[in-house]
């Protein structure tokens, strides 16, 4: 019988987000310094914070903060910002300076973090009868990306992430759509797309009604094949599986998609083992499972929170338990607080080495560490000596031309490399790969 018809067994958790107005009573749980409580403030005022009851009282460990890897993952660190602007920052907070003048200068910040890496707002931006899309991406020819206007917030937010400016208010930074019939004509022009990926934000903080508009044009076009959902929610509120006003229907619309022959995705974001303990996640996950998705896990690397081997071994023999498919481990990318949370590449690639020599061969699925860089995910496979040369040895998972996936290339080792652009070719060549120039 359909799992949709099986309420589950748990009492009606009321969602309550928490945003940055209520920073200052979440931080009275534990004893901070009143000069490190405002220098969060601050780091709040530029990046966004969101989290939500269920995280803050059933995930974050409070007796262990500021070490607890969810409460890093979810609440503002000084190490964010640079420090000249944190204090210009905490400045203007603490002298209670006009509305204006802060966003100004928040603002101003925002600006130098690379708000939109690897050509968002102009590479992969689409173009129908000459107009541009800008809440669809297409990178690669087989995969289109939608950003339902309606889903472009989160249940709680990653200090990490690298779509921060999504959630920053400022329109210009914005990627969505609610134009349900520019998707559709664009995908029926384009049949070399076989696979669209709802993403954001979050689409599963969406009503199941209007995740529904989106989902249902979809399974009319015969040349999408498989449906991507690119959700946080299994881990920051698994209760939109089981007891949300619409769960039973969100289930159902699952159990439509897989019966018309597509394949479902939930491309679900996992950080740390911790997301995966608590027993509603678990059935969450069984709900899904049943209606016929997949579930494929995916997430960064990520200073503080989880750079070591013994945590993502933990995490991908735990999703493969519970049924999930471990997809990715992604570079933290070149924006927002990379320079706090990102982890060098070599040190990157020895984690993700040693923890997949302790997995089972059925979380060896995996694939990392993943940079989806301007040209495409670069995989670092390895670092070896080749002619005398240390070097990095690479590939292309997915790439802008289709030509140069799946080519191991060599870029000269760099210890301190964090992304792609701090590569160079090695041998003193002037490229990586005809078509593939450095930088």
């Amino acid at each position: 019988m359909s799992s949709a018809l099986h309420p589950a067994p748990h009492a009606e958790p009321r969602f309550r987000a928490f945003t940055p107005r209520d920073l200052d009573g979440l931080l009275g749980r534990v004893s901070l310094p009143a000069a490190e409580r405002l220098a969060l403030r601050a780091v709040s005022a530029v990046l966004p914070f969101r989290t939500n009851s269920f995280v803050v009282d059933e995930l974050i460990d409070w007796s262990a903060v500021p070490d607890d890897p969810v409460f890093r993952l979810t609440f503002p660190q000084t190490g964010m910002l640079p420090a000249h602007d944190l204090r210009r920052m905490a400045e203007l907070l603490a002298r209670d300076a006009p509305r204006a003048e802060i966003q100004r200068a928040a603002h101003d910040i925002r600006m130098r973090l690379n708000p939109h890496p690897s050509g968002q707002l102009d590479a992969n931006v689409p173009v129908h009868e000459g107009r541009r899309l800008t809440g669809l991406q297409h990178k690669y020819p087989e995969t289109v990306l939608i950003f339902p206007r309606q889903g472009q917030t989160c249940h709680a937010y990653c200090t990490y992430c690298f779509r921060w400016p999504q959630f920053v208010g400022e329109s210009d930074l914005r990627i969505a759509t609610d134009d349900v019939a520019a998707t559709d004509a664009y995908l029926r022009a384009h049949p070399e797309v076989s696979s669209a990926l709802i993403t954001g934000g979050d689409p599963l903080v969406m009503s199941t009604e209007v995740l529904r508009r989106y989902v249902e044009p979809l399974l009319r076009i015969d040349t999408v094949r498989s449906i991507r959902i690119g959700t946080k929610s299994l881990a920051f509120w698994p209760y939109r599986f089981l007891t949300d006003r619409d769960a039973d229907d969100l289930l159902r619309l699952f159990e439509d998609v897989a019966a018309s022959g597509r394949h479902l995705a939930l491309m679900a974001h996992f950080t740390h083992p911790r997301e995966l303990r608590p027993a509603v996640v678990r059935e969450a996950m069984r709900r899904v499972r049943d209606t016929g998705a997949v579930i494929r896990c995916q997430g960064p690397l990520v200073a503080g929170i989880n750079d070591s081997a013994e945590v993502w071994a933990e995490l991908w023999e735990e999703t493969t338990a519970l049924g999930a498919v471990p997809y990715y481990q992604f570079v933290e990318r070149d924006t927002g607080p990379q320079g706090y949370f990102g982890v060098p590449l070599a040190r990157g690639h020895a984690i993700f080495r040693d923890a997949y020599s302790r997995v089972s061969g059925l979380a060896r699925t995996v694939r990392g560490p993943v940079m989806s860089a301007m040209p495409g995910k670069v995989c670092v496979d390895g670092v070896a000596e080749v002619a005398g040369e240390k070097v990095f040895v690479l590939h292309l998972i997915q790439a802008r031309d289709p030509g140069l996936v799946d080519r191991p290339f060599f870029a000269a080792y760099d210890e301190g490399a964090t992304w792609f652009t701090d590569l160079k070719p090695a041998f003193g060549a002037e490229r990586f790969l005809p078509g593939l120039e450095a930088g």
